[in-house]
């Protein structure tokens, strides 16, 4: 139990202090053509949710070595758009 406390309290920070540089990064984009939005870190939102069970996080395929193993060193998680 205390695993899953410490989980879920590391967590709740952690997802504050990326909504803090979320808040940051679309405040002082410098490219003010093309400004950032909270669109533009959905992926990376999915990734710490996914840290609340790391069995489901969109990550690394089961059974795939490790890149210290041999394994890939990138796994694009994005797949290409329809053509």
């Amino acid at each position: 139990m205390d695993d899953e406390d410490a989980r879920r309290r590391f967590i709740g920070e952690l997802w504050q202090r990326f909504e803090q540089l979320q808040a940051w990064a679309v405040e002082n984009w410098p490219d003010r053509e093309n400004p950032l939005s909270s669109a533009d870190f959905v992926e990376s939102r999915k990734e710490i949710l996914g840290l609340r069970n790391p069995s489901q996080a969109p990550s690394r395929p089961a059974g795939e070595p490790e890149p210290e193993q041999g394994g890939a060193q990138y796994v694009d998680l994005n797949p290409a758009p329809w053509p």
